[in-house]
């Protein structure tokens, strides 16, 4: 459009320069002079006069000639478009989007395959979901100070800093305070912790919990004259200990050094349902997946590629590579478990534990669980009891239903001895026995 109107006014100037001539001409003539209508000269337009017209000209063309967008308009009315597009692309992905036979939908909670994902603090027994799990457990410790301020501010620091490396280091420090103090209880100077000390700033003094600690221990805030000079520091000062308060504090300080971080525990919800051929069918929430609705839109354009993809011949690391790739997409894993008898045992796990967790979740669930069983996963796949590899690195992920089967020569020695087996799970389990929907 803008060339357009820039050879429109290249063509009005040209003309405006006059009739021109030919190039056979004779160039020593010299044009006519135009004549003026009626024999009476035409004055030359002063400058004024051309600033008037132009306006004029313009003002008219304002008028009649609708608005021309610029290639800026063009440009923002085209990515305001997209964006809407994008947008409402991006809404209908989270409406519908299949993972690996996996629905991920925006859907009421009741109609997928289990409600969420759900974890219990040791602490209290609260069931939590996941973003809720790490405040709470902080309150919890903050609450039990009262009860044990040792045992409170030992979960402290294992929980509240993220940095084993640092948490570590602090560990070390408070340790060789305290060992200190115990080799010499009589030595004062071993007593007292000056905070502006560089080491206690660098490795001590960050980590959340260290001073608390180190209170809880017996510790006391205090100002005290700094030596040779005229002005006074916070210390944290140890009152003299008798032997038995010593070998406490050891006692003290071997928990301390020992200390694990306070982790929710991932509840298994364990559900017993009736035989169904919806077995196989999976609706999970999306706290199962570790992508975003733009990843899972990626992932299912990858699932497309992957018939050409795996026409082609590839490298072990290119293999390896994929695998990994793909067992990253998955946090969690929805193992069912069909048993002889048809019913299914449903239970939720972290994607990266071991088959050996999934042999004790079924065995826990068992009346007869000190027999021994099999495992097979989809395909064919048997799964041993004492497997080193993770859930996903079988596959398992995000969800599976598994066979259960007792070990034959048992159950051979079981018959011979006139006897009989059957699968009976916990009363707890089996009196909530659902439908699969």
């Amino acid at each position: 459009m803008k060339k357009f109107f820039d050879d429109l006014k290249k063509d009005i100037k040209f003309k405006s320069v006059g009739p021109g001539k030919k190039l056979t001409d004779d160039g020593s003539s010299k044009p006519q002079a135009p004549q003026a209508p009626h024999g009476a000269p035409r004055k030359a337009a002063t400058e004024g006069a051309h600033r008037a017209g132009a306006a004029a000209l313009a003002r008219i063309e304002q008028q009649h000639r609708p608005k021309v967008q610029t290639s800026h308009d063009a440009i923002r009315n085209q990515v305001r478009r997209e964006l809407e597009a994008e947008a409402a692309a991006t809404a209908a992905s989270l409406k519908n989007t299949d993972v690996e036979g996996a629905c991920v939908p925006q859907k009421d909670p009741s109609c997928f395959s289990v409600p969420g994902v759900f974890f219990i603090c040791p602490l209290t027994g609260k069931t939590l979901t996941k973003t809720e799990k790490e405040m709470h457990i902080k309150e919890a410790i903050l609450m039990s100070f009262s009860e044990d301020a040792i045992e409170a501010s030992i979960m402290m620091i294992h929980t509240f800093n993220k940095d084993k490396e640092k948490v570590k280091a602090a560990v070390d420090v408070i340790s060789k305070y305290i060992e200190n103090i115990c080799k010499n209880p009589t030595e004062e100077k071993y007593r007292k912790i000056k905070l502006s000390n560089k080491v206690f700033q660098e490795k001590v003094s960050g980590i959340e919990g260290s001073r608390e600690c180190l209170q809880a221990l017996g510790f006391e805030s205090t100002t005290l004259p700094v030596d040779s000079e005229d002005r006074t520091e916070e210390f944290l000062v140890l009152p003299a200990q008798e032997s038995e308060a010593l070998e406490q504090m050891k006692a003290h300080l071997e928990r301390l050094q020992k200390g694990e971080p306070v982790r929710a525990k991932l509840d298994r919800q364990p559900q017993v349902f009736r035989p169904s051929q919806q077995a196989t069918h999976f609706q999970l929430p999306p706290d199962f997946y570790n992508l975003t609705a733009e990843e899972l839109k990626r992932e299912q354009q990858l699932k497309s590629e992957a018939v050409e993809r795996n026409a082609m011949l590839r490298t072990k690391a290119m293999r390896e590579k994929d695998e990994q790739r793909e067992r990253r997409k998955y946090n969690y894993a929805l193992l069912r478990v069909r048993l002889p008898d048809g019913n299914i045992l449903q239970g939720t796990f972290l994607a990266w534990e071991r088959v050996a967790a999934l042999y004790q979740f079924v065995r826990d669930s068992l009346e007869n669980g000190w027999q021994p069983f099999e495992l097979m996963a989809p395909g064919g796949q048997k799964l041993k009891d004492d497997e080193e590899l993770a859930l996903n690195e079988c596959n398992l992920a995000p969800a599976a239903l598994l066979t259960f089967s007792w070990d034959a020569a048992v159950q051979a020695d079981i018959a011979a001895a006139g006897g009989k087996t059957a699968v009976l799970l916990k009363a707890a389990l089996s009196e909530n026995i659902k439908t699969l929907s």
